[in-house]
């Protein structure tokens, strides 16, 4: 058909003023002929790339441009200006008719009026039913979403452990199962995006964002992540949902802890450490990746050609659909000042290989500042339709266009209570034990009275934290389901155990005199992004001071953490107990009392370092040698990376390698040979560190290049078998500029675990 497009400023009768200002759609069609062969995008069975011609082909650029636009979808509910409701017809019309907007999301927050999964699922068939119905060529919206601890923002729906719990059980499986369940809940309520998972590093405990990374190290960052990508583009019988990769890259570590800070990095710091989990997790299939919101060494991530482009597109080989984060592009102009109007801000983002704009609030805007830009040649049209070409790619391959809808009636079923399971063994498998002094845990027969007190014992929300119902926190009124600690400890007592809860810290200490034991319950208070951040990561001054008061009882006390990231103790360091709980989500009540009471073995191992005071970061175990001697000038910590107890006792044994010497290139295999000497069976924790005697840059005292896990009955022995890929080994050569391509340089390479060496020689 023959078709002619405009889009022009107009007022609409049906949309309220502050509205008014649209992006209107004035079409002439020929029809085509009756009995015409359908379309070749229409055909399932044709080959994906023959289908992204074809509609492309078809399409206008102003429908193209449509293609780029991510929109909030409190902008097509109630007025059009944000605040919920129903939706509305005019703002429908607006955003995905007029304006043609090829994707809807919802912030943390935004949802539907009466938040069941059902709700969700209706009122995201209507957004697809509306686009699909209203578009010339029919073509289907994605829909986006932040689910990054299970379906988080779905009252009813099972609240997993934040990332950073779930790197401290050190086990793949698990993550992949828990992104699994979390694409399951997803799936049922029509959505297909999920902005996760974060790849991330965790340098910087102030940073407001810690809690949401798989911890400080790149090997065990970019193998979660990885696995969280395979979980949720891999779980079977639900709807396909694409994954993101985020925040591409070095998001982590703002000038001075606060989030979206910018950031310098020098190149080999980049390349070596920060870029590898990104690109574990893009090779691992990711459909998506999300841009940094921060600058680099000067440059805004979401316009730099050298990340996006040169690094992601032709060193990687990523194909799939780059998307900015919230009003990013937006911000080369208002915050970064890098483009001096909205369309060479646009050309910027969509030059260095931004494919959609996350413009949540102003469709019209974004789409005439692109036009412009094509118009004045600032963006090619090639490059218009390569950008509007991964977009449909993924559509297609997400099957949008033969299943927009999903079976609302369904979703209360397959969202609500399900998952618990998973995430009560993934709360309990994070839960690591730092201190256990005179054998305290677990909690037997002689424990008949215990108090549980602390601020954080029965507060589900901020056990749950940041990024849950809403974007900060739950919020005010919003009663979320769930095992709180004080309530885990109350079931899994045994009968004749009597639980005295203490509401205020002078009954908890006057209980503690005369009770065999206290589980005091501590932590911080939920919060996401900026809201997070803390410029002295530490518990507060009247928690120190209520552990103080209770250790001074003279009777055994157990201090459990909730939060986000280790915090400085102070007072509150020394009890006889000390379990780091992290943010274990609606299951983490129970997960807590499993091990207290020793129904789980707990297998945790920090995937951060913890710190004896503050003043040191960023603070990382991989921190470089240095000539200062000073106290605390090296990685000095209360607790190191990787540490953690058990009930049982582990013996490392010995370690070997399959070959004395191996060519550059190729993979190190280990086998570390393990033993449980204890009286239970166990999880262990098997990470084999990587050192160099002398190398031509600098090289922190040990890497870690593998790492397993195994599961041991009391009195046995087992080898287990680990390889180290040559891309672990690799470093940056050459001078201060780091202008080298990352290489394994020849020498000697010693591998250890558990305090026990092999030496190979890399030729």
């Amino acid at each position: 058909m023959a078709l002619r497009i405009r889009c022009r400023r107009r007022r609409h009768p049906a949309v309220p003023l502050a509205a008014a200002a649209l992006c209107a759609v004035s079409v002439t069609v020929v029809p085509q002929a009756t009995g015409a062969p359908e379309p070749l995008y229409r055909n399932a069975r044709a080959a994906t790339d023959d289908r992204v011609r074809d509609l492309l082909h078809r399409m206008t650029p102003d429908e193209k441009i449509g293609q780029l636009e991510q929109i909030a979808v409190d902008r097509l509910q109630g007025n059009c200006r944000g605040g919920g409701g129903e939706l509305t017809e005019s703002c429908m019309k607006t955003v995905l008719q007029d304006c043609a907007a090829g994707s809807v999301l919802s912030g943390g927050g935004m949802g539907p009026p009466v938040n069941t999964p059902a709700d969700w699922a209706r009122m995201v068939n209507a957004v697809q039913r509306y686009a699909v119905d209203h578009s010339r060529l029919h073509v289907p919206v994605l829909y986006g979403i932040d689910a990054v601890h299970g379906h988080n923002n779905v009252l009813g729906a099972t609240v997993f452990p934040h990332q950073l719990g779930l790197a401290a059980a050190w086990d793949p499986g698990l993550v992949r199962d828990s992104a699994a369940a979390t694409a399951r809940a997803v799936a049922a309520t029509g959505i297909d995006w999920d902005f996760a998972p974060v790849a991330d590093l965790a340098r910087d405990r102030r940073w407001g964002r810690y809690y949401e990374t798989y911890g400080e190290d790149p090997l065990l960052a970019g193998t979660l992540a990885a696995a969280s990508v395979q979980g949720i583009q891999g779980a079977r019988g639900v709807k396909r949902i694409a994954a993101t990769v985020k925040h591409f890259g070095g998001y982590s570590i703002p000038g001075n802890g606060h989030d979206r800070v910018p950031a310098d990095i020098s190149l080999r710091t980049l390349h070596d450490t920060l870029l590898p989990p990104y690109r574990t997790a893009v090779e691992a299939g990711a459909r998506t990746v999300m841009v940094n919101s921060g600058a680099v060494n000067g440059v805004p991530a979401t316009a730099s050609r050298y990340l996006l482009t040169t690094v992601l597109r032709q060193q990687w080989g990523f194909t799939g659909v780059t998307v900015s984060d919230w009003q990013d592009v937006r911000a080369l102009r208002d915050q970064y000042k890098v483009a001096a109007d909205y369309p060479h801000a646009a050309a910027l983002a969509l030059g260095a290989g931004v494919d959609m704009a996350m413009e949540p609030y102003e469709a019209r805007e974004f789409g005439d500042a692109l036009r412009t830009a094509v118009q004045n040649g600032l963006i090619s049209r090639a490059r218009l339709d390569e950008a509007a070409g991964r977009v449909l790619r993924l559509k297609f391959e997400l099957g949008l266009f033969e299943h927009p809808f999903v079976d609302a009636s369904r979703a209360n079923i397959e969202v609500l209570g399900t998952g618990r399971e998973p995430a009560r063994r993934a709360a309990a498998a994070s839960q690591v034990l730092l201190r256990n002094e005179q054998g305290v845990l677990p909690f037997g027969p002689a424990v008949r009275k215990i108090v549980v007190a602390g601020p954080y014992a029965d507060d589900i929300d901020d056990q749950a934290g940041g990024w849950t119902i809403g974007w900060q926190r739950v919020p005010a009124g919003v009663k979320l389901p769930g095992t709180t600690v004080l309530r885990g400890i109350e079931e899994a007592a045994p009968a004749g155990t009597q639980v005295v809860y203490a509401a205020d810290d002078a009954d908890a200490v006057a209980q503690a005199r005369t009770a065999d034991a206290t589980v005091v319950v501590v932590g911080e208070r939920a919060g996401a992004e900026g809201g997070a951040d803390s410029p002295r990561p530490e518990l507060s001054a009247n928690q120190q001071a209520l552990v103080k008061s209770l250790r001074q009882s003279g009777r055994p006390v157990v201090v459990v953490v909730i939060a986000g990231r280790p915090l400085t103790l102070g007072d509150a360091d020394g009890t006889e107990g000390l379990l780091m709980s992290w943010l274990p989500g609606t299951e983490g009540g129970h997960a807590v009392a499993d091990v207290l009471f020793g129904r789980v073995n707990p297998a945790g191992r920090l995937p951060v370092s913890w710190p004896r005071r503050n003043g040191n970061d960023p603070l990382y175990y991989q921190q470089l040698p240095g000539t200062n001697a000073g106290a605390e000038s090296a990685h000095d910590v209360a607790y190191d990376f990787g540490a953690g107890l058990s009930y049982t006792r582990f013996a490392f044994d010995g370690i070997g390698a399959d070959a004395a010497a191996v060519p550059a290139g190729a993979p190190v295999r280990v086998n570390v040979t393990v033993s449980n000497t204890g009286a239970r069976e166990g999880d262990l924790v098997v990470p084999v560190y990587v050192s160099r005697p002398v190398s031509d840059v600098l090289a922190p005292p040990r890497r870690l290049a593998a790492f397993t896990k195994v599961h041991l009955r009391a009195g046995v022995r087992a080898t287990v078998r680990l390889v180290v890929p040559a891309r672990a080994l690799a470093v940056t050569p050459g001078d201060i500029d780091g202008s080298g391509t990352p290489r394994v340089e020849r020498g000697a390479y010693v591998f250890t675990a558990g305090g026990r060496a092999v030496t190979v020689d890399v030729t």
